[in-house]
C-alpha cells in the first residue's frame, strides 16, 4: 500500500455494541444502503478495474448505493460520516491484507470492512474464504454478516494478520524499494520476488532477535533471545498458506508468536517444510508462545546492524519494535 494522504487522528466515536458475545457474527441493519469501493489507482491492473465494475453493477442491482473513491483522506471521511450516521453498509477495499491494514488505520472502530482480493498474499481473504467473484462477493456484502476480531499495533501503526522481522521483512523491504522506485509503481506479484530473496540469501547477516513478552503495566514475563526468526500472528497461516501459528485464533484477545533457531535459509526452508507437516512445535529450535503484549529488539551481544520488520507483508521499520493486541478492533465481513 502505498497511498501517501496523512493517517487521520479519529478518537471520540463509540464502537456499536451488539447484544452477542465476543466470537459470535452478527448481521447488520437491512437499512444501510451506502457502500464505499476504496480503489489504490497506482495498483490497479486492468483485469482489477473490470472485477470493480462488476462488483459496483452487482451491489447497485440490488438498490445499494454505491461510491467508488480513490484519495484515502476522502475515503476515510465518508466512511467515518457514514458509519456515525447509520448509514454505512461496507467499506470495501480493493487489495489484499495491507489495504484492509490501511484502511483501518483510518477509520474509527466499528466500521464495516471487507476485501475484494487483489493483493499478492490475501490471508485475510483466504481466511474468511471471500470469494474473488465480484457477483458472489456482493452477495456476501448484501447478507451483512459481519465479525468483530482482534487486530494489533506495532509502534503506533494497527495491522491485522502479522508482524515478522528477519529475513522475510528484509525481503518485504527491497520489494517496496522496487516498487516506489518504477514511475507507476508497479503491481506485486509473486515474481517480484525473486531478484530480493535472491540479493537477501547473499546477504542478509540473520542476527538473533530478542523477544519480551510483556504484562499489562509493561513489566517483562519472559524473554527469549535465541532466535532467527520471528512471527506473531492473529491467523494460523502465513505466505501461501503455511500454518506458522496453528492455533492462533483471531477473536481471543491475544496473538500467536512462533520464534526460530537457525541462521541460514537451510533453516528457514526447514521451519516451511516443517510447518507445513504441522510438526515444527516439535523441534528444540522453536518456541511458541502467546501474549497480548510483546517487544521485539536485536538480542543482546549482536553487531549493531538495522533489523527490519514487516506489518501484513508492508515494511514497518525496524528494530525495536512494542506491539499490543486491540481487542475486537476490526468489524469485518464474514460468510
Amino acid at each position: 500500500m502505498e497511498w501517501s494522504s496523512p493517517l487521520l487522528p479519529f478518537q471520540g466515536y463509540k464502537q456499536e455494541s451488539p447484544d452477542v458475545t465476543e466470537n459470535t457474527p452478527y448481521f447488520l441493519p437491512e437499512d444501510r444502503k451506502h457502500v464505499i469501493l476504496s480503489v489504490n489507482p497506482k495498483a490497479g491492473r486492468r483485469n482489477s478495474r473490470l472485477r470493480v465494475q462488476r462488483l459496483e453493477a452487482a451491489l447497485q442491482k440490488e438498490g445499494l448505493t454505491v461510491e467508488t473513491m480513490t484519495d484515502l483522506q476522502q475515503v476515510a471521511e465518508k466512511a467515518n460520516l457514514w458509519f456515525e450516521e447509520r448509514k454505512l453498509r461496507a467499506l470495501i477495499g480493493i487489495g489484499g491484507d495491507g489495504t484492509a491494514a490501511e484502511l483501518t488505520n483510518r477509520t474509527v472502530p466499528g466500521v464495516p470492512i471487507a476485501l475484494l482480493p487483489s493483493g499478492t498474499a490475501n490471508l485475510l481473504a483466504k481466511h474468511f474464504r471471500y470469494s474473488f467473484k465480484p457477483e458472489k462477493f456482493a452477495r456476501m456484502i448484501l447478507q451483512g454478516k459481519v465479525l468483530t476480531i482482534d487486530a494489533a499495533r506495532a509502534n503506533g501503526r494497527i495491522f491485522l494478520t502479522m508482524i515478522g522481522s528477519g529475513f522475510d521483512a528484509d525481503v518485504v523491504e527491497q520489494v517496496h524499494q522496487a516498487r516506489m522506485a518504477h514511475p507507476k509503481h508497479a503491481h506485486i506479484n509473486y515474481f517480484s520476488y525473486t531478484k530480493p530473496i535472491l540479493h537477501s540469501i547473499l546477504h542478509y547477516p540473520f542476527p538473533r532477535v530478542q523477544l519480551e513478552i510483556l504484562d499489562a503495566e509493561g513489566k517483562v514475563l519472559e524473554t527469549l533471545h535465541d532466535s532467527h526468526w520471528l512471527f506473531i500472528s492473529n491467523i494460523p497461516k502465513y505466505g501461501w498458506g503455511v500454518p506458522i501459528t496453528p492455533k492462533a485464533v483471531p477473536n481471543d484477545g491475544v496473538m500467536d508468536a512462533c520464534l526460530w533457531r537457525g541462521g541460514s535459509l537451510a533453516s528457514g526452508l526447514f521451519l516451511t517444510v516443517t510447518a507445513q507437516c504441522g510438526i515444527h512445535p516439535w523441534f528444540s529450535r522453536c518456541h511458541m508462545r502467546t501474549g497480548n503484549r510483546f517487544r521485539i529488539s536485536l538480542a543482546p551481544g549482536q553487531k549493531d546492524v538495522p533489523v527490519p520488520y514487516q506489518l501484513d507483508g508492508d515494511p514497518g521499520g525496524n528494530l525495536p519494535v512494542e506491539v499490543e493486541v486491540l481487542p475486537r478492533r476490526l468489524t469485518i465481513y464474514v460468510r
